[in-house]
């Protein structure tokens, strides 16, 4: 088994663990609500310091239920992984393109690179070089 593999294993091990463990040891058991988001925290533990406290402004859209927010949520959430895999995707794909570029420049015939010798010419100087970007 390849290295990389042995790493994502463990990695989705790791994943797998964070989520069945707080069930398996019963963490929560103790609330009436165990797995609340930490709004529903953070406005318990005011309350309790403060009970006059009032909030200084109001959601645009309260949901009608629970479930709803938590489809919500999860959504904002799937839509800022879209983004991010986006990203890192686009990264490698011109990395690897890149390098291509590059390969390909080292196995041209050295006799088509002799006016590009001092390297102002040649593909993988522009690249360097940021000329011909934008």
């Amino acid at each position: 088994m390849k290295r990389g593999t042995k790493i994502n294993l463990l990695l989705l091990a790791l994943v797998a663990a964070l989520a069945v463990l707080p069930l398996a040891l019963g963490l929560g058991d103790h609330k009436e609500q165990p797995f609340t988001g930490s709004d529903g925290e953070a406005e318990t533990a005011v309350t309790e310091l403060d009970p006059g406290y009032e909030p200084w402004f109001s959601p645009l859209y309260e949901p009608p239920s629970g479930e709803i927010e938590s489809a919500l949520f999860s959504l904002q959430a799937a839509l800022g992984a879209g983004v991010l895999a986006y990203y890192f995707g686009l990264r490698r794909g011109r990395r690897q393109g890149e390098e291509r570029a590059r390969a390909r420049a080292r196995l041209e015939d050295p006799k088509d690179r002799s006016e590009g010798e001092s390297g102002e010419d040649t593909p993988a100087a522009d690249s360097r070089s940021g000329a011909g970007q934008g």
